[in-house]
């Protein structure tokens, strides 16, 4: 079926008061896997790139972005593309015309005056190519091998008084929060703030967005879901079940040398860990 927007998606699960799940892609044995995936689970899905994954792919957005748009076109369930956790201009102005309905601006590092200014920027350039606008307030942590903050240090959890004043003066159509939450967990044992996410739900009026949710708990999730996240990211999910049967197969087969065996396996974990996480998230 044609491509969907994430805007669209988000708002149909804020509605149903579900969640969306959004599967970070750098393989395109990711992309059938995360689609072979929610067509099992029977639920729209989000494929998102990130800027690392850009990297890894020697700086090129478009290889990847349209092998996305082609396996999204053939799928049983909507499928829309997501550019994430961006922070330079050239892959803002190439989101568009490469497929994707939206994007995430990563200035979260800065300051608060500063990661203002510059995800209102963004927003403006983003909303004149018609794309649908997430940024985050808080420093989730975990990204790009950094420890995670202590949870009382400053700008460690979303201030939701902030949270208020920033959605109205960035223009964002999205918020990804920190409420305990870490990127690149390969244990399931975060545990989240829910009295903080529902002061957060009051205060703001945009779809709230769950970064780092490889290493929450399924229980946790659902009440996450509850207390007002409609979006949820996950990557490391993915690379620890696909780099996990790989082991096991080669171990196996120690004299495995065609690539498509192990790579089969690989995809096949990943599409059962993404039906797993979106019936988790979008129960019939």
């Amino acid at each position: 079926m044609p491509l969907t927007t994430t805007g669209d998606l988000v708002t149909r699960a804020r509605a149903a008061r579900t969640a969306v799940a959004a599967f970070n892609i750098i393989t395109l044995e990711h992309i059938e896997a995360v689609i072979t995936g929610a067509e099992s689970a029977g639920v729209p899905v989000v494929l998102q790139v990130s800027e690392n994954a850009v990297r890894f792919r020697h700086g090129r957005l478009l290889p990847l972005a349209r092998a996305a748009v082609a396996a999204a076109e053939r799928a049983a369930v909507p499928v829309a593309l997501h550019l994430d956790h961006v922070r330079t201009d050239v892959l803002l102005r190439e989101a568009a015309d490469a497929g994707f309905s939206s994007v995430m601006y990563d200035a979260s590092h800065l300051r608060y005056a500063d990661n203002l200014a510059a995800t209102r920027a963004a927003a403006d350039r983003a909303h004149a190519q018609g794309l649908w606008i997430e940024a985050e307030l808080g420093e989730i942590g975990g990204k790009d091998g950094r420890p995670p903050r202590d949870a009382h240090a400053p700008g460690a959890r979303t201030d939701p008084s902030e949270a208020r004043a920033f959605v109205a003066d960035a223009g964002v159509d999205a918020l990804a929060v920190a409420v305990g939450s870490v990127h690149a967990m390969t244990t399931r044992t975060a545990t989240l703030d829910h009295g903080l996410l529902r002061r957060l739900r009051a205060c703001v009026d945009v779809p709230l967005v769950l970064h780092g949710s490889s290493g929450v708990p399924d229980d946790e999730l659902t009440a996450a879901v509850a207390g007002g996240i409609t979006k949820v990211n996950v990557g490391t999910a993915l690379n620890q079940a696909m780099t996990g049967a790989i082991r096991d197969y080669l171990a196996t087969h120690p004299d495995a040398v065609d690539s498509r065996g192990y790579l089969a396996v690989g995809r096949e974990a990943m599409a059962c860990a993404v039906q797993r996480i979106s019936r988790r998230l979008s129960p019939a």
